[in-house]
């Protein structure tokens, strides 16, 4: 099934100027085009459309420890809070917490590397709100995080 997420605004990297009126079509977990809104919606007219306030971009990468919790999986899901998909491989080295960041399909990294969004990249994606915080966080095209 294919998904489209909208939203008023998409930034395709970070810090890059933001697009009006924007689409990410996902398959799967991967991107199949990014564009206008109007634009991919004729071209996938069969697809779940999900609309999303704010801006929609790639995902934060997270080069830090983890923030402190109860289990591994309190620790990924704060993460997930905070519009994360990806975290660096030198501090996620403790195997139950290593277990837990593969079972959440956040990408591993061996160094920092800007995300972005492209037609046949990993579908991991989020949504921030005008002051900055997460509203919904999509890793490998499975929606992980939506505030409520």
């Amino acid at each position: 099934m294919l998904t489209l997420h909208t939203a008023p605004l998409l930034r395709t990297a970070p810090g890059g100027p933001p697009s009006e009126a924007a689409a990410v079509a996902v398959r799967a977990d991967r991107i199949v085009a990014v564009g206008p809104v109007v634009q991919l919606s004729q071209e996938y007219a069969g697809a779940r459309v999900r609309r999303w306030p704010g801006t929609l971009g790639p995902g934060r990468v997270h080069d830090a420890p983890l923030p402190p919790a109860p289990t591994p999986r309190e620790r990924i899901h704060a993460l997930l809070r905070l519009g994360v998909t990806a975290v660096l491989a030198e501090y996620v080295v403790e195997p139950m917490l290593r277990a837990a960041v593969d079972r959440s399909d956040l990408l591993v990294l061996d160094a920092s590397v800007p995300p972005t969004l492209a037609p046949g990249g990993r579908a991991d994606l989020a949504v921030f709100a005008h002051d900055g915080t997460c509203l919904v966080t999509v890793l490998a095209g499975r929606l992980v995080h939506r505030r409520a």
